[in-house]
C-alpha cells in the first residue's frame, strides 16, 4: 500500500468480505452435496435432469403442478398488501396506503446538547454524540410496557470513506482513488462505528427521537468494554495495555443483533479481521488461528494510527474481537460485555427465544462462503419476574454447531472441550482454546459447511427456525451434489427442532425458498408460482418474525446490472397453501443494501435501516459512473446539494394508522 495514495478498493473489498473469501480448509460436505444425496436417495435424480430435481424437490409448492401451486398461492396468504414494483431509482418505495418516515439519519443528534451535523466540518468528538454509519440491525425496547414509547438500539457496521468525506476522492484514468487515512479521519471513523441506543416516542402517529433521553447512548469503537466467560482473562486475551486479558476497547463491525427477552442489546461482531494490518512472525502460535479467520485483512488503515489494529505490535488484539457483545441499555454508565461463551467467529445474527424449559437459545450464523450454523442453550433458565437474575446467563451454557445430514435431519454438535476431538491433541487446552477457534473447532467436528448463513430468526411458538443463506459464488462445479454453480442468490432453509423445543439437540430440515428469477429455468428458484415478478428476491441477508409469527426477509445483493432492482424487504409466506409466495414491500434507493428490519409488538411500525446508500451507480443507467462524495448517483434522504447521501432508519407506518401488512 502506498505511503501517499492508495487505489480506491473498498467497495471491492467490501463485497468480497460480504461474500466471504472462504476461509475453510476442510473437506467437510457442503450443504449441496447433502442436498443432493438427500434427494437421490429418494430417487428422484435421472441423468442430466438432476439440477431440475433438486430444485423441484425443495419446496412442497414446487412439488405440485403449476396449475395446482397458482390455484393453492392465489389463496390463504398471511400478508394483504399492494406489492411495490420492483425497480432502480434514486429515492426508496414503501407499498401503497403506507408512509415511509425517516427517523434517524447518519449525523444527526443522539443527545439535545449534540453539535449540528455539519458533513465539511466533521470531528471524532461530534461524531461520538452523533447517529452513528450504516445502520444496520435494529431492535426496539418498549418502555413503561407501552408500543408507542421506546429505546430504539442501532448497530453502526462499518464506514464508506468516499462517500463520508469531501475532497478525498480523485479520478485517475477512470478508476477512483482514495487519499490515505489521517489520524483525523480515522478518529471520525472510528467515533461512526459501534451502535446508538436512543429513546423514541410516537407523537401525533409519526416516531421522533427524544433528545433529552435518559438513556440515550453512543457506543463506538474506543469504549472500553468487558471479556467474559470462559475466555476472559486467557494469556492468549493480554495485550500490553490489558494485561489481565479482561478489558478491551471497542466493538466494530456490528452487523446483525438481538434483543434478549429480558430487555438487553445484543451486538454481533462479524467481518473483524479487515481492521487488522500487519504481518506475524511465520512460527508466530496465532498464524493459524488468524489465517482462518483473514486476518490481517487491510480494508482499514487503522492500524497505522492506532498500534492495537496492527498484528505486528499487539498479536493477541484480533482474539478480543469476533464476540457478541451484551449491552445493558438501562444503565447509560454500564459496561458493555463481550460474551465469550457464545463463540468467535464472523457473526451474522443473534436471535433468541426462552425454549419450553426455559433456557435461552440463541442462533447464530457465521457469515463465510463454508462456514457454519450455530446455537447457543444458556445454562441457567429465563426469570421473567427477576431482570437481574438474568443479566449474566451468557456466560454459561452450551454453544453447539450444525450437521444437515441426507436423510433431512439435523443434529447439533456440542463444542464442549474434551469430547470427541476437542482435545489437548488437537491443541484445545480448555474451553477457551475452543471458544477463541470456534470454527476450527467446528471444522473438527465435521459440521455442515453452508452458503454464508447470515440472520438466523427462531419462532418459539412453532419451534422453527429460518436460516438466510445470502450466496455462495466460489462453487465451481456442477454436479448432482450441488444444483447451482456459482450459486448467487441463496436460498433459506426452515428448521424444525424436535418436539417444537428449540433447545432441542436434533430435528429436520428442508428449503423453504431457492431464491433468483424464477423466470429464468436455470436458476433453479422455487418461490411459489404466484409469487410476481416484483416478489422473487436473492442474497436473503436479514429477516424477522413477526408477533403474528410471518416472516420478514431482507437482501443484500441486488443490483441495477445484475437484477434490475434494489435490495428490499418482502414478506414471505411460511404456511400453508401460499408457502413460499413472496412479495415486496420496501425497497431501498440506488446503492443500498436492506438492513433491520423490526417490527414493534403491535405491528402498527416496522423499523428497517437503508445502509450505504448511493454506493455504486456504474451499473444504473441513471448515474453510468462511480458515486463519490462530490459525484453521488443519489442524495438520498435529504436531496439537498449541501448534504451527502446517508444512511437512515425509516419508520413505515399505515396511513390512518392499523396493523402491517
Amino acid at each position: 500500500m502506498d505511503d501517499t495514495t492508495r487505489r480506491h478498493v473498498f467497495r471491492t473489498t467490501q463485497l468480497e468480505e460480504a461474500d466471504g473469501p472462504g476461509l475453510n480448509p476442510t473437506q467437510n460436505r457442503t450443504m449441496g452435496e447433502i442436498i443432493a444425496a438427500r434427494f437421490s436417495r429418494r430417487g428422484f435424480l435421472r441423468g442430466s435432469m438432476a439440477t431440475v430435481a433438486i430444485s423441484a424437490t425443495v419446496s412442497p409448492m414446487a412439488l405440485m403442478s403449476a396449475g395446482e401451486a397458482k390455484a393453492q398461492g392465489a389463496s390463504g396468504s398471511a400478508f394483504d398488501f399492494a406489492e411495490v414494483m420492483a425497480g432502480v431509482d434514486a429515492d426508496h418505495h414503501v407499498a401503497e396506503g403506507y408512509d415511509a418516515d425517516i427517523l434517524l439519519r447518519w449525523g444527526d443528534k443522539v443527545f439535545a446538547d449534540a453539535p449540528e451535523f455539519d458533513p465539511t466540518a466533521q470531528t471524532e468528538a461530534a461524531q461520538e454524540r452523533q447517529f452513528g454509519y450504516n445502520n444496520d440491525f435494529v431492535g426496539f425496547i418498549p418502555l413503561d410496557g407501552a408500543d408507542d414509547h421506546g429505546l430504539l438500539v442501532v448497530n453502526h457496521e462499518y464506514t464508506n470513506e468516499h462517500l463520508m468525506f469531501p475532497g478525498i476522492v480523485t479520478m485517475q484514468n477512470g478508476e477512483m482513488v482514495v487519499a490515505d487515512a489521517t489520524a483525523e479521519r480515522v478518529g471520525i471513523e472510528m467515533a461512526a462505528h459501534g451502535g446508538t441506543v436512543i429513546e423514541i416516542r410516537k407523537m401525533d402517529g409519526k416516531w421522533q427521537p427524544v433528545l433529552d433521553g435518559a438513556m440515550n447512548r453512543r457506543i463506538t469503537a474506543k469504549t472500553e468494554m468487558q471479556l467474559t466467560g470462559p475466555a476472559a482473562g486467557h494469556d492468549r486475551m493480554k495485550t500490553s495495555a490489558d494485561a489481565t486479558g479482561t478489558k478491551v476497547l471497542g466493538t466494530i463491525n456490528n452487523c446483525a443483533g438481538g434483543v434478549t427477552p429480558w430487555g438487553t442489546y445484543i451486538m454481533a461482531e462479524e467481518n473483524i479481521h479487515g481492521y487488522f494490518t500487519g504481518e506475524l512472525p511465520a512460527d508466530h502460535p496465532e498464524v493459524a488461528n488468524y489465517e482462518r479467520m483473514g486476518i490481517p485483512g487491510g480494508t482499514y488503515q487503522w492500524g497505522f494510527f492506532d498500534k492495537r489494529f496492527n498484528v505486528a505490535d499487539e498479536p493477541n488484539e484480533p482474539n478480543r474481537f469476533g464476540w457478541i457483545v451484551e449491552v445493558d441499555v438501562m444503565d447509560p454508565n454500564s459496561t458493555p460485555k463481550k460474551r465469550t461463551a457464545l463463540g468467535r467467529f464472523k457473526h451474522e445474527g443473534a436471535s433468541s427465544a426462552v425454549a419450553k424449559d426455559g433456557r435461552v437459545v440463541f442462533y447464530l450464523g457465521d457469515d463465510e462462503r463454508f462456514d457454519y450454523v450455530y446455537k447457543f442453550v444458556t445454562a441457567g433458565t429465563y426469570n421473567a419476574d427477576d431482570r437481574a437474575a438474568n443479566m449474566d446467563l451468557l456466560d454459561e451454557g452450551t454453544l453447539y454447531v450444525a450437521r444437515f445430514d441426507e436423510d433431512g435431519s439435523v443434529a447439533w454438535l456440542p463444542m464442549v472441550h474434551g469430547e470427541g476431538p476437542l482435545t489437548a491433541e488437537n491443541g484445545f487446552e480448555s474451553q477457551a482454546d475452543v471458544l477463541i477457534e470456534t470454527r476450527r473447532a467446528a471444522d473438527l467436528l465435521e459440521a455442515t459447511p453452508m452458503d454464508r448463513p447470515e440472520d438466523i430468526d427462531p419462532n418459539p411458538e412453532t419451534g422453527r427456525a429460518y436460516v438466510m443463506l445470502t450466496n455462495n459464488t466460489k462453487r465451481e462445479e456442477a454436479n448432482a451434489a450441488n444444483p447451482r454453480v456459482e450459486n448467487a442468490f441463496g436460498h433459506i432453509i426452515e428448521i424444525q427442532e424436535d418436539g417444537g423445543d428449540l433447545a432441542a439437540t436434533s430435528g429436520t430440515w428442508e428449503i423453504l425458498v431457492k431464491c433468483g428469477d424464477p423466470s429464468i429455468a436455470e436458476v433453479g428458484a422455487t418461490f411459489s408460482t404466484e409469487t410476481t415478478e416484483n416478489g422473487w428476491f436473492g442474497m436473503p441477508d436479514n429477516c424477522a418474525i413477526d408477533a403474528d409469527g410471518r416472516l420478514w426477509v431482507s437482501t443484500d445483493g441486488n443490483s441495477a446490472g445484475e437484477t434490475g432492482r434494489t435490495d428490499g424487504l418482502w414478506a414471505v409466506d411460511t404456511e400453508g397453501d401460499a408457502r413460499g409466495t413472496s412479495r415486496l414491500f420496501y425497497r431501498v434507493p440506488v446503492g443500498g443494501e436492506m438492513c433491520g428490519p423490526c417490527p414493534t409488538p403491535d405491528l402498527t411500525t416496522f423499523f428497517v435501516a437503508v445502509q450505504h446508500p448511493g454506493d455504486g451507480g456504474e451499473d444504473w443507467e441513471g448515474h453510468g459512473r462511480a458515486s463519490y462524495y462530490e459525484d453521488l448517483s443519489t442524495r438520498w434522504p435529504d436531496f439537498r446539494d449541501d448534504m451527502p447521501v446517508r444512511p437512515a432508519v425509516v419508520a413505515i407506518t399505515r396511513q390512518g394508522g392499523g396493523r402491517i401488512g
